[in-house]
């Protein structure tokens, strides 16, 4: 596995592989890597020739009293999983590599990115549309690969190609979950034994909330009475928000009857998590 801590190696080495034919997969990460981040690698390399992944902890996409500082960095152990998953590029620069002194340029996705975790994070989804732009000017990918976990990002990532025009295919991957249902984060190494436990509240609501799609419930108002009133029962799981909307636009639905999105913000303790469930259309009775 090459490594390129700089833009221009980077991009000489992307083009070397298109020369050659091959083409190219991409998997954006902040390092930290788990089981969810190995999947979209898995996934990448199983339908491109190569696969470029990038570890990169994104200043702009973190608020003034968020963890950027705190964020776990593991660079090695996670270089090692890359390179014995098949990963054949690996970007890593340092923040002043993507941001150089004297940058004023960003991505702004508009109205879309205020909503859901942009309303909770304002500037988040401008730091996250940025950078990923750049990761893509950079490698030029025919594909992209992210996570259902987050899946506001990948509204307002969907939104950005689209207005952009950018030549990239996003593929979104399902949510990796452990044994028990929480979905799998790097945050989740932030939870004391006792805050794991209560965690699994955020999985267990929206499994109550499909639980209740699935008897023939479609009002979105009993779907989030239903949410709050089971999260208000976990001690130490503050809501950020619960939300009922529109998959592509994350604007609010009042009935899940051709499909919804269900989305989940909490603070466990002092850590920031989220999860969500997509239904499809077939999926409501």
């Amino acid at each position: 596995m090459r490594i390129c801590h700089t833009s221009a190696d980077m991009r000489a080495a992307c083009d070397e592989l298109r020369r050659a034919g091959r083409t190219l997969g991409l998997v954006p990460t902040m390092g930290a890597l788990h089981a969810g981040h190995m999947s979209l690698v898995a996934a990448a390399t199983a339908a491109c020739d190569a696969v470029a992944a990038s570890i990169f902890v994104n200043p702009t996409q973190f608020g003034p009293k968020e963890d950027y500082a705190a964020y776990p960095r593991t660079f090695e152990e996670d270089r090692r999983k890359l390179e014995q998953a098949g990963v054949d590029l690996l970007f890593a620069p340092v923040a002043a590599e993507m941001y150089p002194p004297g940058n004023t340029t960003f991505v702004d996705p508009g109205e879309i990115g205020g909503r859901l975790d942009g309303a909770s994070r304002p500037g988040h989804f401008r730091g996250v549309a940025t950078i990923v732009t750049r990761l893509f000017n950079i490698v030029q990918p025919e594909r992209a690969y992210f996570g259902q976990k987050d899946a506001a990002q990948v509204a307002v990532l969907r939104h950005v190609v689209r207005d952009l025009n950018l030549p990239v295919e996003l593929v979104i991957c399902p949510i990796v979950r452990e044994p028990d249902g929480l979905a799998m984060s790097s945050r989740n190494r932030y939870l004391s034994s006792v805050e794991r436990e209560r965690a699994l509240a955020l999985s267990r609501a929206l499994q109550a909330a499909a639980e209740l799609v699935r008897s023939g419930e479609e009002s979105a108002e009993a779907i989030l009475h239903l949410l709050r009133t089971f999260l208000a029962r976990v001690p130490d799981v503050r809501l950020d928000y619960v939300a009922v909307v529109d998959p592509d636009s994350l604007l609010p639905v009042t009935n899940v009857s051709t499909g919804a999105l269900i989305a989940i913000a909490a603070w466990v303790g002092t850590t920031r998590l989220i999860d969500n469930l997509l239904l499809q259309r077939h999926q409501v009775p």
